[in-house]
């Protein structure tokens, strides 16, 4: 990759950043398709958040991905949001106008379903889906199954005050959909009820954590998708693959939620078979 006085950033912003593969699918894209480009990672406190993206803006960055903790911070901060970012309650994908506005946009629940479709053959429509977290992605996937068919979307975290706000929203938005908080004492019968566990919580993205639930909440015939990304395999997933089910990590959704955001800064289409390369190179490198 070359860089000149020409040369358009990009960046992911949170908090931390360290894990993030962002810049690895994006500068592999970038320069499969021959752009003066570059794509970087900053640590950025969500005190600072609000501060940081004029002061980016200004500098000439033409677009900005956000991740744990500064979604839901830039959905209260951003005066214009799309309406993805609007429903969804949450911005992943900050678009910087000609005449210097922000523009907040969602692209986790649309990389969330092909991701869906790709790795495990299905999609939400009919299926009882429980979900472990329910923070900025967490939440966008949890609206986006109710919005997509979902029969029931059962919901817990480790606040429940977030995951009874989260049924409570679920309810309003698609009323047809069963929904409810789940206790920590009803985690394994919600999990055994599932047709589709989705793992949003924080918890594998350190591979020495322990998973949320234990092996005895599984069963044959199950489907669970970790959006932890960067494993091949995460804790819970081999549970889950243990007692039957099929697996998928959130590589596919990482990839899929990052080319529609290119897609919404540069008007282009990212080259997504050069992306997913570049994250399984980087993630299965030691597998």
């Amino acid at each position: 990759m070359r860089l000149s006085g020409h040369t358009t950033p990009f960046a992911v912003l949170g908090h931390p950043i360290g894990h993030s593969l962002s810049p690895v699918m994006h500068n592999a894209s970038i320069e499969s398709l021959g752009m003066d480009a570059i794509y970087l990672a900053f640590d950025v406190e969500p005190s600072l958040l609000m501060e940081t993206l004029p002061a980016m803006r200004n500098l000439g960055f033409e677009g900005v991905n956000l991740t744990v903790p500064l979604k839901e911070v830039a959905y209260n901060g951003i005066d214009k949001l799309d309406d993805s970012a609007r429903i969804l309650g949450a911005v992943n994908t900050v678009q910087f106008l000609d005449d210097n506005t922000m523009v907040g946009h969602n692209t986790d629940g649309k990389g969330f379903l092909l991701s869906l479709k790709e790795d495990l053959d299905c999609t939400p429509e009919g299926l009882k889906v429980f979900m472990l977290g329910s923070g900025g992605a967490g939440r966008a996937v949890a609206l986006t199954c109710a919005m997509n068919g979902a029969s029931s979307v059962m919901v817990t975290d480790i606040d429940d005050d977030r995951s009874a706000k989260l049924a409570s929203e679920i309810n309003e938005l698609a009323p047809g959909v069963t929904t409810a908080a789940v206790s920590s004492d009803a985690q394994k019968d919600a999990s055994l009820e599932a047709d589709l566990i989705v793992q949003a919580s924080p918890v594998g993205m350190n591979p020495s954590d322990t998973p949320l639930l234990h092996a005895d909440a599984f069963r044959n015939g199950q489907m669970l998708f970790d959006l932890v990304y960067m494993y091949p395999e995460t804790g819970i997933m081999k549970l889950a693959s243990d007692a039957g089910a099929k697996t998928a990590n959130g590589l596919g959704m990482l990839m899929h939620q990052g080319a529609y955001a290119f897609k919404i800064w540069t008007g282009k289409d990212a080259d997504t078979a050069v992306m997913r390369q570049a994250l399984e190179n980087e993630v299965y490198k030691n597998d």
